[in-house]
């Protein structure tokens, strides 16, 4: 029940207002609360939260692994929001930290997980999302299918429990499938 969990998170950090693990989880767990909302204006409260948590957290720690995932987290979720202009404007910043959270934490796996999605979203985006890209920031973040399986597998090494990546796996490697049709 992730919304107890969240309020229990809540209790804690109104008693340790900086405690970094209650406001990771409050971050984590309002982003995933968000992305199952089916009211947009609640859907961008529960994302502005976690967003909150998560700098709160990067400005106690900003070496923080799971700090930088959350922000990450928080960042691509909305991101798949919103137009694609946003959605562009949000991707170097999803990088970045997911960089930074598996700089601090090589075996964090929701980290290796996000970059995973980070590749393959780029990877498809639009024709019209690329011209915009080219047009506003000079081109698409260099991103592949094949980096995508990369950091979909590293995830699954480090924690094979977690089922979510095995669904985003099978969609990229769908994806190469397609791809290699295509060419031939």
């Amino acid at each position: 029940d992730e919304k107890a969990a969240f309020h229990k998170y809540r209790e804690i950090l109104k008693i340790q207002p900086l405690n970094i693990h209650a406001l990771n989880k409050c971050s984590e767990l309002s982003s995933r609360i968000g992305k199952r909302q089916t009211n947009s204006k609640l859907r961008d409260d529960y994302y502005s939260a976690a967003k909150t948590y998560a700098s709160i957290a990067l400005k106690i720690n900003p070496a923080n692994s799971e700090s930088n995932c959350v922000m990450a987290m928080v960042l691509g979720r909305s991101s798949l929001a919103k137009s694609g202009k946003e959605k562009i404007a949000n991707a170097k910043e999803v990088k970045k930290y997911v960089d930074l959270a598996l700089k601090y934490d090589p075996q964090n796996y929701k980290a290796w997980h996000i970059l995973a999605r980070w590749h393959y979203e780029i990877t498809n985006l639009s024709l019209l999302e690329r011209a915009a890209v080219k047009l506003l920031y000079g081109g698409v973040p260099p991103a592949s299918i094949k980096e995508s399986i990369y950091a979909f597998e590293k995830a699954r090494a480090i924690s094979p429990g977690f089922i979510l990546n095995y669904y985003e796996l099978a969609r990229a490697y769908r994806q190469i499938d397609k791809n290699d049709k295509e060419t031939n």
